[in-house]
């Protein structure tokens, strides 16, 4: 008997994902938290250098809780909890800024030609009207 050639295994195929889970996905990554923020880490490559070697002298100097201390005094709850609050926000990328910027000016466009339109003609209106 000749041997038959052997068959090739199937193989098993996880189910993709639908719609609906990768919705769910994207809107449970949209709510966390960014931690790259450009800004914050191009102001900690530059003042790293000068504010580093400053802050371990103090600690080595006064400890650790002088300094913390000294924090609370010198920055008011309200500039931390800003602080705090400013790092929850999720900053738009260029192309958003850019399409946004577009759709505010478009906008400032058309409402300033509106109102100048009311305006021109509100006084020919009142000219008319006063004198005659």
């Amino acid at each position: 008997m000749a041997d038959k050639p052997a068959k090739p295994k199937r193989r098993v195929v996880k189910n993709p994902e639908t719609f609906r889970e990768r919705a769910i996905k994207a809107v449970e990554a949209s709510e966390q938290p960014k931690r790259n923020n450009r800004v914050r880490q191009a102001v900690g490559r530059f003042s790293g250098p000068v504010f580093r070697p400053i802050g371990r002298g103090l600690r080595t100097i006064f400890g650790l809780k002088p300094v913390r201390m000294l924090g609370r005094v010198v920055f008011p709850r309200y500039f931390r909890n800003s602080w705090a609050e400013l790092r929850l926000v999720t900053w738009p990328n260029w192309r958003e800024s850019r399409q946004l910027t577009f759709a505010v000016l478009v906008f400032a466009v058309v409402f300033g030609a509106a109102i100048a339109g009311v305006d021109w003609g509100l006084d020919k209106v009142f000219k008319q009207l006063l004198l005659k």
